[in-house]
């Protein structure tokens, strides 16, 4: 049995090391830095609130995708989300870390900014690699209508991109 300690540690160390799921969320779906801070908080305050029912199914970063992206998605339905100050672990947030800023990637963010949210959801798992399966599975869909909406989305994107150049 891990004592509350041990606990904190384990999630604190995953999250870090997976923290760039979160900043890339945070980044698609809130349209300032104050939000995506506020954000990225209510990301860590979910993920801490369900830790204990992972049971280590799927890899903790697919768990983790689909924990973010829900709360990205439920968060940005509301006008302004208050984030309460709760007893939740402290991670370290560098926004820069995991954010390249050349221009083409700043034109891909932009565009990307223009899909609805299971639409950005999908292109966020695709870019990060992850299969049409993990995608299936982090979403809720057939791995067949993934494979639908990433051609959708690869053409909607590719039209976006012409007119943001």
């Amino acid at each position: 049995m891990q004592s509350a300690k041990d606990i904190e540690k384990e999630f604190i160390s995953k999250v870090e090391k997976h923290q760039g799921i979160l900043h890339k969320v945070c980044f698609v779906y809130a349209k300032d830095a104050t939000d995506r801070k506020d954000l990225y908080q209510e990301i860590i305050l979910q993920l801490w609130k369900s830790y204990s029912k992972f049971r280590g199914d799927s890899a903790f970063s697919t768990w983790m995708y689909r924990v973010a992206l829900n709360t990205a998605i439920t968060q940005t339905k509301k006008p302004n989300f208050l984030i309460l100050n709760g007893d939740i672990p402290s991670i370290t947030e560098d926004a820069q870390l995991s954010m390249d800023t050349s221009e083409e990637v700043q034109i891909l963010y932009r565009a990307i900014s223009k899909l609805n949210k299971i639409e950005k959801a999908i292109i966020l798992l695709w870019l990060d690699e992850k299969s049409y399966e993990e995608i299936a599975e982090t979403i809720g869909i057939s791995v067949k209508n993934v494979s639908v909406k990433l051609v959708r989305i690869k053409n909607k994107l590719a039209e976006l991109i012409q007119k943001l150049q």
